[in-house]
């Protein structure tokens, strides 16, 4: 079995208009990119230069954004989401064009120690970088890419120069990226100093890449070079490779975590532990009934949370309160924002994306003499497996038939003997519920 896949390797860094070079040169029509681009009102407004060149003797195309307006527009963050959201876009490429701009506006904001809404226009929607997030989203969904691993970019050393003056590398803007995604840099020794990962390059693959690391072995398809504009002792170029990944490699741990598994190795035994990024949101709170706590619990569930939980704390002044966390994926995270600005006290909620080993899993259902039940078989790395009846399932079916829960557990466990699960080597099994580790 295999799985289709788009491969990132960035041996010399990541910037937007690479990746979008690298898009055109494995096919993409420009009236694949200009179309969203005029529907945010752009149209006029740029001019596409993209031409093929050499790089350390080895071909590709190199893309630059012509600005055609004579006075720019400054807006701010808040005013460009605005327009996103507004514009007559399919949802799924809008959800990924404001999930990278959110994610480059929040880091632009915690480096100036601003609100992500005062974030200026020309730090995060300056036209080359509208153009090449608004194309790069355009492009993978043209080419219907489902899954992408992006390899470890270097992020340069040295200093750049900005509409802040002059700043050190990596710039503030891609480290705070990687370090709210638990994004691997690789280092830069050997590399004269200059820029190599501009914060649209991160911002991009922080938020569209299943993972990074080494690619899965794949059968390579189609090849795309996008070329970068400095003149290097190697050559400066970001290739992007659309193939099929030997289901064994990734598709057996990817199929179970609904897209969340990172890059693993050639090779690697689909029973061993991955390594993936959730987000942990807090609050402390001491002054909330247990009601309201349990109804913003129940929301947080609702509005996508995989977990939720408390712990009892002693607050200042003497007051006790309660911790509540929620765990969940990072694409969440605004999701969940609203629910606890709609239904919490508290007046700041802290966030922090993290990295977690997991076991691979997948759900089987059984059907006893009362009703179906599905079982979560668990992986172990010495390819032992685990199963655990569902408790939901055992609850529905135990308030519906008024049993025990231990007489439906056992039941569920002798319906799976009777009938085991299938080989998860042969074909992917359906993915069960996403819920914690």
């Amino acid at each position: 079995m295999t799985t289709p896949l788009a491969v990132v390797d960035c041996p010399t860094g990541l910037a937007g208009n690479m990746l979008l070079a690298a898009l055109f040169d494995l096919g993409l029509a420009q009236a694949a990119v200009e179309a969203p681009l005029a529907a945010l009102g752009l149209e006029g407004r740029y001019r596409l230069q993209l031409e093929e060149r050499r790089s350390g003797g080895l071909r590709g195309l190199h893309l630059a954004v012509e600005s055609l307006e004579m006075e720019p527009p400054h807006r701010h963050w808040s005013e460009l989401r605005a327009l996103i959201a507004a514009a007559p876009l399919q949802p799924e490429l809008r959800n990924r064009i404001l999930a990278v701009f959110t994610g480059l506006a929040e880091a632009e904001a915690a480096v100036h120690g601003l609100a992500p809404e005062q974030v200026h226009f020309h730090e995060v929607g300056a036209l080359d970088a509208l153009v090449d997030v608004v194309g790069v989203c355009a492009g993978l969904a043209h080419f219907g890419v489902e899954r992408l691993i992006c390899t470890v970019p270097p992020a340069g050393h040295g200093t750049v120069c900005t509409a802040h003056g002059v700043l050190p590398l990596p710039a503030p803007a891609v480290l705070e990226l990687a370090r709210r995604g638990a994004i691997p840099l690789a280092s830069s020794a050997g590399f004269p100093p200059g820029e190599l990962t501009t914060p649209t390059g991160l911002a991009l693959m922080a938020a569209l890449a299943d993972g990074f690391g080494p690619a899965p072995a794949l059968v390579p398809q189609a090849l795309g070079v996008g070329l970068g504009s400095r003149q290097l002792d190697r050559p400066n170029m970001l290739r992007l490779v659309l193939g099929q990944a030997v289901q064994g490699a990734l598709g057996a741990v990817a199929e179970g975590l609904g897209g969340h598994a990172p890059a693993v190795a050639a090779g690697t035994a689909a029973s061993a532990p991955h390594l993936e990024t959730v987000l942990e949101q807090q609050a402390q709170i001491d002054d909330a009934s247990p009601e309201d706590l349990a109804f913003l619990a129940d929301a947080l569930r609702e509005a996508g949370a995989l977990e939720v939980f408390s712990q009892p704390i002693l607050m200042k002044k003497g007051r006790p309160g309660l911790l509540l966390s929620v765990i969940a994926w990072p694409e969440q995270a605004e999701a969940l924002r609203a629910v606890w600005w709609r239904h919490g006290s508290s007046l700041g909620v802290r966030e922090q994306w993290m990295r977690r080993w997991a076991l691979p899993r997948h759900s089987h259902t059984v059907h006893t003499a009362w009703g179906p039940v599905r079982i979560k078989t668990a992986h172990r790395p010495d390819g032992g497996l685990t199963h655990k009846p569902e408790y939901g399932d055992l609850a529905d079916l135990a308030r519906r038939h008024g049993l025990p829960l231990a007489q439906l557990r056992q039941a569920a466990l002798e319906a799976m003997a009777a009938s085991p699960p299938p080989d998860p080597n042969a074909d992917p099994l359906p993915p069960c519920p996403t819920e914690p580790s």
